[in-house]
């Protein structure tokens, strides 16, 4: 369930990902900048873990677009479903505690939306509201893959 269906604000999630985000870039340029001070020591050993240290931070930059990229394209997919009237309405479904729904719930929101999947299958929107499905009924690793799948869907489809 995002902030937003909960009432929160996203904007101390949004804070999080700011201060790692920037934290991460400021972990790049330090262990760069220790990459090209080895490397200008000379030497052959000098130079291979100076270039060895590089990777690093190059490693860590990909992974950080790559995040945010993905959290970018997942967040569209959202707003579009939203505009659409068609993004999964969970706020009449019994909940927990925690306020994750309810198994059984999940079970048969899950059902249903796996039956308009079916229906529709070259539909991004169907594909997301499935992926959404998956995370409700507890199944991360499939709702993600499902999620990748509808950002393509949709890419396409554009």
């Amino acid at each position: 369930m995002s902030t937003a269906e909960r009432g929160r604000s996203p904007l101390p999630q949004l804070a999080v990902i700011a201060f790692l985000a920037i934290a991460m870039i400021a972990y790049c340029v330090i262990i760069g900048d220790w990459a090209w001070r080895i490397m200008r020591g000379g030497g052959a050993a000098g130079v291979g873990l100076g270039v060895a240290v590089l990777v690093l931070p190059l490693i860590g930059v990909w992974m950080l677009w790559a995040i945010l990229r993905n959290g970018f394209a997942h967040q569209r997919l959202v707003r579009l479903a939203r505009e659409a009237g068609r993004d999964l309405d969970v706020s009449g479904l019994p909940t927990m505690p925690s306020g994750r729904v309810q198994r059984a719930a999940a079970d048969e929101l899950f059902a249903s939306v796996k039956a308009e999947y079916e229906a529709d299958p070259g539909s991004w929107l169907a594909a997301y509201r499935l992926a959404r499905a998956y995370d409700y009924a507890g199944d991360r690793p499939r709702a993600r893959s499902w999620m990748t799948k509808a950002v393509g869907m949709e890419r396409e489809q554009r």
